[in-house]
């Protein structure tokens, strides 16, 4: 038999913690080793001699912790059985103590709880042995947390995520997430199912590169998706190594790019229209300034007669008419677009809309030589719209067939009811569309393909502008066409009036002014001295007394000695602007009753209202419309 002193020293020095407890209800602490006090920062003075739950109790703020009820369960069955009960990882807390201050550090404890007897049989203690495996348990414990954030990000993620052999031979495994197909377990990679054709090559450049370098492959490339339909990919996988530096496998993930890709086209596309545009834009305005810039000069250098004044007057008014025509077209895009149109409309028979329309066209169809057949349906086909804009949209249709149908070609145009709808169709025999044409070509700027003698091709705006006012008149608009050389078909489509209902005549607003009866004192005030000279000479030929200026302060000075009956006031003056000249004017003596009109270069609805709103009768857009000055100028003379 072992000596005391050798039994306890073997007790004391075992690296495994172990206390002996008195087999009574207090369960009395009668010896414990350092490894054990060393685990739980005691001293042999704190512990020895005391109840083992008062010196180490439960937590009373965690309503969790059940070491000390589990522990005394486990003692209970060993002396109860007599055999040894082992504890696995089971958590208890334990009070530590430090300058102070006092708090419960969660350990983990592997125990074993033996009970020991003496020859004759008594039970004499109760050995507890512990191993402290709390590093262990809550390494496990942040694996698995880390796992289930892990599992977490793959759930939440849309990414399509793979792993690969170390050659890229093999896929372990690839969840597409409905963008890829998907592959379960170990199988051969067939590259040729996930990426496009045309990306083969540089993706197995790219591959075979990262595999070399043991670096990180990321390629943006077209793939299949699952149902075989192009798509866009960025593509990333990161090689892990062994110990060996080797590499073991790749992980990697793909994003589905394809509606990126489709927006950075459309940009692309968009920027390419828009430069084409512009440089349209360039020569269409350029085409018409050049007369413009010959009649002037041969007004200035040759000599004047009547016959020569006239013609040259009339190529001056034929081109500023087609440039303003151009501005007109830029103007109410921009309005449409911007939701600043507003409809006046009425019950109107759409035939008299076909009618108005060919009237503005017929013109460059008879120019072209083209042979225009009309259809008209016998019933009625009125519609609740707007008289101006719908004549526009049909006027814009019949001048895009009569520009791309050669000469001599064949347009027709037909109006009927169908339903519940108004149809109105025009057709042509002309130079046709591409397939992708067809797809854009109510786009903004979209145009045919241009050539340098802009035989074809165009501003691209038209027909947008047509698409946008339809759809105001809560109606649609379709292009078809078989083709280049197999002409074209547009077809509009608006609700039609089903209760039957009187038109009102396109003519009823319509009117005859009366002749000027006597001249009018005119102030003409603009710091575009050319724009206000060639505008005095108009007025002063039509029979009107004009007085010019070109700074709002030399029109205050004038009106100090002269009244004048009206004020043709630009707005965007130096110092002070129309609007605020025109209400100074106004305070001025014998001015409280001039009729204020504005002649401006902006245009927008909202600079007509605000010059309303100012005050002003008329607002009048550069450069003038010269009847429509002298028709409101004709009432006043009337009045």
């Amino acid at each position: 038999m072992l000596p005391d002193k050798i039994f306890h020293s073997s007790f004391d020095r075992s690296p495994i913690g172990q206390y002996l407890l008195a087999p009574t209800e207090n369960l009395e602490i009668l010896a414990v080793n350092e490894a054990f006090l060393s685990s739980v920062s005691r001293t042999r003075a704190e512990v020895e001699g005391r109840p083992l739950f008062s010196v180490f109790p439960n937590d009373p703020n965690d309503y969790g912790d059940t070491g000390a009820q589990d522990l005394a369960r486990s003692i209970a069955m060993a002396i109860e059985t007599g055999q040894s009960q082992k504890m696995v990882a089971q958590r208890y807390p334990i009070e530590m103590h430090a300058d102070g201050r006092s708090w419960f550090e969660d350990m983990y404890w592997s125990a074993t709880n033996t009970p020991i007897y003496d020859e004759e049989g008594s039970l004499i203690c109760i050995s507890h042995t512990t191993i402290d495996v709390t590093d262990q348990v809550q390494s496990a414990l942040s694996l698995r947390e880390s796992e289930g954030r892990l599992n977490a990000y793959v759930s939440a993620t849309s990414e399509v995520l793979y792993r690969m052999s170390p050659d890229w031979r093999y896929m372990h495994e690839l969840d597409g997430r409905n963008f890829l197909k998907t592959t379960a377990g170990w199988a051969e990679y067939r590259i040729e199912q996930y990426v496009h054709p045309e990306d083969l090559a540089l993706a197995r450049h790219k591959i075979q590169e990262a595999i070399h370098r043991k670096s990180v492959f990321e390629l943006e490339h077209r793939v299949l998706r699952q149902d075989d339909s192009p798509g866009w990919t960025f593509s990333r996988a990161v090689p892990l190594l062994d110990a060996s530096g080797n590499i073991r496998e790749w992980i990697g993930s793909a994003s589905d790019i394809t509606q990126r890709k489709l927006a950075e086209e459309r940009l692309k596309e968009g920027e390419r229209r828009k430069d084409e545009f512009l440089a349209m834009l360039a020569h269409e305005l350029r085409n018409p300034l050049a007369p413009i810039s010959s009649a002037a000069e041969l007004l200035r250098i040759a000599p004047l007669d009547k016959d020569r004044v006239r013609q040259t007057s009339e190529v001056i008014i034929r081109q500023i008419r087609h440039m303003s025509s151009l501005v007109d077209d830029l103007m109410d895009v921009s309005r449409v677009s911007r939701g600043l149109v507003k409809l006046e409309s009425i019950p109107i028979d759409i035939r008299q809309i076909v009618g108005e329309a060919i009237e503005q066209v017929t013109p460059l169809i008879q120019g072209r030589q083209h042979h225009l057949r009309v259809d008209l349906a016998p019933r009625t086909t009125v519609v609740n719209g707007d008289r101006k804009r719908l004549v526009q949209v049909i006027a814009n249709l019949l001048n895009n067939a009569a520009k791309y149908t050669p000469k001599g070609g064949e347009i027709e145009i037909r109006a009927e009811a169908h339903g519940n709808n108004v149809m109105v169709s025009v057709l042509d025999n002309g130079i046709g569309m591409q397939p992708d044409l067809v797809r854009r070509v109510f786009d903004l700027f979209s145009q045919a393909e241009v050539t340098s003698d802009r035989t074809s091709g165009g501003l691209g705006l038209g027909l947008p502008l047509v698409k946008n006012l339809i759809e105001l008149h809560e109606g649609t608009v379709k292009c078809e066409s078989d083709g280049p050389g197999k002409g074209s078909k547009f077809t509009v489509c608006i609700p039609r009036l089903n209760v039957p209902t009187e038109p009102r005549s396109v003519h009823e607003a319509t009117r005859t002014l009366p002749a000027q009866q006597h001249s009018l004192r005119l102030l003409v005030v603009d710091d575009n001295v050319d724009g206000a000279r060639t505008l005095a000479m108009l007025l002063d030929a039509a029979g009107h007394t004009t007085f010019v200026v070109h700074h709002p302060a030399d029109a205050l000075a004038c009106a100090e000695s002269e009244a004048f009956d009206v004020c043709l006031l630009d707005i965007g003056l130096p110092d002070l602007d129309g609007k605020e000249l025109a209400r100074r004017l106004r305070q001025m003596p014998g001015m409280a009753k001039s009729i204020m009109i504005a002649v401006t270069g902006y245009g927008q609805e909202q600079d007509r209202e605000q010059t309303l709103e100012a005050g002003f009768a008329l607002h009048l857009v550069k450069p003038l419309d010269a009847a429509q000055l002298f028709s409101f100028l004709g009432t006043l003379n009337a009045s």
